[in-house]
């Protein structure tokens, strides 16, 4: 099938011999020797057929065009096969035109309707009490596929993991960052420093404290993995919070429905502007997907624009605001530590939120490198590597 994903199935699993093939209704009811069947509309079996002629036999991407398939209109109300073998290892179809179709067992197996296709990726875990982040050493995650792939997989289930005992060089972030995808750049350009500079255009650049909050919510896609490298930390303070804004999201609706509705249901503006940027947009505060479940937190009290709300909402908007305030600084939400030089911290910036304390320049240096990555690459790289 010029798939690249791995389809066959491994010792122990079940066995996909095909042992029966049958039409029915437009249908090809398949039968397998581990006790399963699945039904394939045969429209579905001509788009997904993989010759060389439906296929780019180096892309993969599809050239069978079913607009344009005079067999398509026998489909939409008749048989459309004039043939068909079935062997245990794979289907082979003939259709009305003479057009043939080779379909390996196991893949179909793996595809048949109604079939939860894996994700090969974790699914996120919500951060309990006594959360710990994981950690990979620098060297693992450079040396090793399996140290990456360690890496790659805490940061997709937990939002959050360490990288240690890396060298105190400086762009280290940048080359980390380019073994999984290109970074992702924003108005602060590709990679960042993280430090006390005169005339900040961002509070990150100064030395007072950040309450935890989420990275550039007033950008339509802001990014999605966050990466901060430690070069200096000597400068007294300056430790680094976390906090799982999904858990959080979670526990504000049991305990207060309405104010997590409001949240979710509810855009606001956020807005950054400087002498070179304006740059603003409309979205909730928690952002829900189809199933109801929070998917990004939007949380950050600096870049939080005019409420423009109706005069009947605000006064509600603000106590929902306050209540989710409060749980996301719950001590035992919060995971707190001080990065040393050498090591790195990576998160899902839309999900997890991040502070500081303040820190003194007077008694050392704090340097901090950062970038962005988005999730897309991190989740392709876990698939090259898992195939």
């Amino acid at each position: 099938m010029a798939e690249l994903r791995r389809y066959r199935q491994g010792e122990g699993a079940p066995d996909v011999a095909l042992v029966e093939a049958r039409r029915q209704s437009r249908r090809v009811v398949l039968s397998w020797a581990d006790g399963s069947h699945g039904e394939f509309p045969q429209r579905w079996l001509r788009d997904h057929c993989a010759c060389s002629a439906c296929r780019h036999p180096l892309t993969r991407e599809r050239l069978y065009s079913l607009l344009d398939d005079p067999l398509w209109t026998t489909l939409d109300t008749h048989d459309a096969l004039a043939e068909q073998e079935v062997a245990a290892d794979c289907l082979s179809l003939t259709w009305a035109d003479g057009h043939r179709s080779r379909f390996d067992a196991g893949w179909l197996h793996q595809r048949r309707p109604g079939q939860a296709l894996d994700t090969l990726l974790p699914r996120a875990a919500p951060w309990q009490l006594d959360f710990s982040p994981h950690h990979v050493s620098h060297a693992e995650f450079s040396d090793s596929q399996a140290g990456r792939q360690r890496w790659i997989e805490a940061l997709l289930r937990d939002g959050l993991v360490l990288l240690d005992d890396g060298p105190r060089e400086l762009e280290t972030v940048s080359r980390i960052a380019e073994q999984i995808g290109p970074q992702r750049a924003t108005n602060f350009g590709a990679r960042f420093d993280v430090r006390s500079v005169p005339n900040p255009n961002n509070a990150a650049y100064t030395a007072i404290g950040l309450a935890l909050h989420t990275d550039l919510p007033n950008w339509r896609q802001p990014p999605d993995i966050q990466l901060l490298y430690c070069l200096e930390n000597d400068a007294e303070g300056g430790e680094s919070s976390f906090t799982d804004g999904f858990a959080a999201a979670r526990e504000l609706r049991e305990r207060d429905p309405q104010a997590f509705r409001l949240l979710s249901e509810t855009p606001i503006d956020f807005r950054f502007q400087d002498d070179g940027h304006d740059i603003a947009v409309r979205q909730p505060v928690i952002d829900l997907d189809s199933d109801g479940e929070p998917c990004e937190i939007r949380f950050n009290n600096w870049i939080r624009d005019t409420l423009s709300l109706p005069l009947a909402q605000i006064d509600a908007w603000y106590d929902a605001y306050h209540a989710f305030w409060q749980v996301l600084r719950e001590p035992q939400r919060r995971v707190e530590l001080t990065l040393a030089p050498g090591q790195m911290v990576a998160f899902d910036n839309r999900r997890v939120l991040h502070g500081r304390n303040a820190f003194d320049p007077n008694t050392g240096k704090r340097h901090l490198q950062g970038t962005y990555l988005d999730l897309d690459m991190l989740q392709s790289h876990l698939r090259v590597l898992t195939r």
